[in-house]
């Protein structure tokens, strides 16, 4: 294996892949003391990622599944998960603060994770256009390694005492803004 290719596609995983990472820290957080939750946003991450990796890889081979006018469509999953979080939390607000609230399931964080991942699409097409079927599975191996480092970070993120009681006392309101927020910019982006 290459290494300077390794490092390549680690760079690209990062940059575009920061925001994920607060993301991530807010559904850990959501999850905190909800058993088997954990394991739920990791397959979803996993499962949102193999679908943007998928889409760029067809894409890239010249098939595209996506036309580009409909990936700010992209951002209706965002937002409509956005909105009934922010329901959820103001039906709930009366409540006492150790009520539990939903944890995260697998295929909403997946729909984030693919909605959110627009842009990793149009950064991963030209480059796996312009890879061979070698770099392209480096590439690949290489991110879905990485989806597993960013799961950790988001967890390690949300079990921060500074960040946990932030987010335990906020992550109500963070998480239906960041992804109302992040809704709204894939639409008008």
């Amino acid at each position: 294996m290459n290494p300077g290719l390794i490092g390549k596609a680690a760079g690209l995983f990062a940059v575009t892949n920061v925001d994920d990472l607060l993301i991530l820290a807010l559904f850990f957080a959501q999850a905190a003391g909800r058993p088997g939750a954990s394991r739920r946003i990791v397959v979803g991450q996993y499962l949102g990622f193999a679908a943007i990796v998928a889409v760029a890889v067809a894409a890239g081979f010249g098939a595209t599944f996506l036309p580009e006018a409909a990936l700010p469509y992209l951002g209706i999953l965002p937002l409509a998960l956005g909105v009934k979080a922010a329901w959820l939390a103001w039906r709930d607000r009366g409540e006492a603060a150790d009520t539990p609230t939903l944890a995260p399931r697998a295929l909403e964080v997946a729909a984030v994770t693919f909605a959110n991942g627009g842009d990793n699409i149009g950064v991963y097409v030209p480059v796996f256009a312009t890879s061979g079927v070698a770099d392209m599975v480096v590439y690949v191996v290489v991110f879905l390694v990485l989806v597993g480092v960013w799961c950790l970070g988001g967890r390690f993120l949300a079990t921060r005492p500074v960040v946990a009681r932030v987010l335990g006392r906020w992550g109500h309101v963070l998480l239906p803004a960041v992804l109302i927020g992040i809704g709204l910019l894939i639409l008008l982006g």
